[in-house]
C-alpha cells in the first residue's frame, strides 16, 4: 500500500509526513504550515516545457561558434564539434574524447532520456518502473558534468588576455550550450519521480 492511498502527503519545505483529511481543498503541513501535495503541481508540464525549450536552443548551442582563439591577431571562431576535430588534428584523443563525451553524448543523452521517460510515464508505456528510476538517477547524476566546456571558457577568457598576441572570447554558442545544460538540469530537478511508481503496472515493481 502507498502512502498516497493512506493520505499521507510528505511536506516539500520540511519534508513532515502529514495525515491529510480527505475533506479539505487545501492542506497544509502540521508543522511548518506550508501547502502539501499529493505530487508536485504541474510536474510533467513543467518538465515538458524546460524539456522542449533545451532541446530548440541545443541547435544553436552546436551550430553557433561557442569560442574564438585569436593568436598574432588572428584567429577563427570554432563550434563544439570543430573544436573536438582540432584536438584529434593534434593529436590530443584523451582530451578530445572527454570534450565529446561531456560536450555532446551527455547533453543528447539527457535530452532523449528525459523525452522518453516523461513519454513512458504519460502514455503509461508498460516499462520497469525500476528501470525507470535507474535512468532518471543517472540523468540527474549526469547533468552538472555538462558544464565543463563552460568552466573551461570562462577560465581561458579570464586567464588567456595578452591583446593582439593572444586572446580567447567566448561567442553566443557558450551562451546557448550554458542555457541548454542548465534547463535540463532544472527540467530533472522538477520532474516528480513519484509519476514513475504511480504509472508502473508491474506488480512485482511493488515488492
Amino acid at each position: 500500500m502507498r502512502a498516497i492511498d493512506a493520505g499521507i502527503f510528505i511536506c516539500a519545505e520540511c519534508h513532515e509526513l502529514n495525515k491529510v483529511d480527505p475533506d479539505l481543498e487545501s492542506p497544509t503541513c502540521s508543522r511548518c504550515g506550508a501547502q502539501v501535495h499529493a505530487r508536485s503541481p504541474n510536474s510533467m508540464a513543467r518538465t515538458w516545457a524546460l524539456l522542449v525549450t533545451a532541446a530548440i536552443l541545443y541547435i544553436p548551442a552546436n551550430v553557433l561558434p561557442i569560442m574564438t582563439v585569436s593568436s598574432l591577431g588572428q584567429g577563427d571562431p570554432s563550434t563544439i564539434m570543430s573544436g573536438v576535430i582540432q584536438l584529434i588534428q593534434h593529436g590530443m584523443l584523451p582530451i578530445a574524447a572527454v570534450v565529446f563525451v561531456a560536450s555532446i553524448l551527455v547533453p543528447t543523452f539527457k535530452l532523449v532520456g528525459l523525452g522518453l521517460l516523461l513519454f513512458s510515464v504519460q502514455r503509461r508505456q508498460p516499462l520497469s518502473a525500476r528501470q525507470r528510476m535507474v535512468m532518471y538517477r543517472f540523468i540527474e547524476f549526469i547533468g552538472r558534468w555538462s558544464m565543463l566546456d563552460i568552466f573551461v571558457i570562462a577560465i581561458l577568457v579570464a586567464v588567456v588576455n595578452f591583446g593582439r598576441l593572444a586572446s580567447v572570447e567566448a561567442n553566443l554558442g557558450a551562451v546557448a550550450f550554458a542555457s541548454v545544460v542548465i534547463l535540463t538540469m532544472l527540467a530533472a530537478v522538477t520532474f516528480d519521480p513519484r509519476l514513475i511508481w504511480d504509472n508502473t503496472e508491474s506488480d512485482d515493481d511493488h515488492e
